[in-house]
């Protein structure tokens, strides 16, 4: 088990690189910034995987998790692309600290990112979708 604060590469289809890639030059608010250089440095140093290839307990684009902090609080949501992020129905842009930190981790990975409150960390506890490993591996 490793944290996203420590030096590991993280796990990325094919697809999503490209498309994460894509993302990450298109213009963008000048407050995502900081968010879109750590996004790039993500890409730069990940693992790249076919999508059929992928281990069933990475989070890919579009795949459920479910976090559990130490406090046991938990938070389930899908990781997204930021056009359909949707905090109401628990998706979360990868444009986020949040979403940035659990990309290409894995089941039972520690995953740590600031909030206005400080640093907080959570376990990723269960990874309840992955488009690859339903047999989505285009969308």
């Amino acid at each position: 088990m490793h944290s996203k604060l420590s030096a590991h590469a993280i796990y990325l289809t094919k697809l999503d690189h490209e498309r994460l890639t894509n993302l990450v030059q298109q213009e963008q608010p000048a407050d995502m910034s900081d968010l879109i250089e750590v996004l790039k440095q993500e890409l730069k140093h990940a693992h790249l995987v076919d999508s059929y290839a992928v281990l069933p307990d990475v989070i890919t684009m579009n795949s459920r998790l479910k976090l559990r902090a130490t406090t046991n609080d938990e938070r389930y949501f899908t990781l997204v692309y930021p056009s359909e992020a949707n905090e109401a129905r628990e998706r979360v842009s990868v444009l986020t600290p949040m979403g940035i930190a659990v990309l290409g981790c894995r089941l039972g990975d520690q995953v740590r990112w600031s909030t206005p409150e400080g640093p907080t960390s959570y376990w990723i506890e269960a990874v309840l979708h992955q488009p690859e490993a339903a047999g989505d591996w285009v969308s």
